[in-house]
């Protein structure tokens, strides 16, 4: 859908934004945008946020009564701050450099 394109776009177009990507649930790359995500990298990071996701879901369900769904995660690293927002179908991962 044109919102979709025009929403990610307009992600993308930040001058620290290195990446955008949407995955299913299941895991297969639905759209992505940026060098970061290019060809087998694009592939490890969609493997390594799903298991990001899924891990932080169980540990959630572990010390929250009656469990909890995760809205939003940000992930801070020496070079790169990683945003995912889970959904039930999809994940959204934006990847930006910090020192922008």
């Amino acid at each position: 859908p044109p919102e979709i394109e025009s929403t990610l776009n307009r992600i993308s177009a930040h001058r620290n934004v290195r990446g955008v990507m949407v995955l299913s649930r299941e895991g297969p790359i639905i759209r992505s945008t940026g060098a970061v995500f290019d060809g087998e990298q694009g592939r490890k990071y969609a493997g390594v946020v799903k298991k990001i996701v899924d891990t932080c879901k169980v540990g959630l369900d572990d010390v929250v009564e009656g469990g909890d769904d995760i809205r939003f995660l940000r992930i801070r690293t020496r070079k790169y701050e990683i945003m995912i927002s889970p959904d039930d179908r999809y994940l959204l991962v934006v990847v930006q450099d910090p020192a922008q």
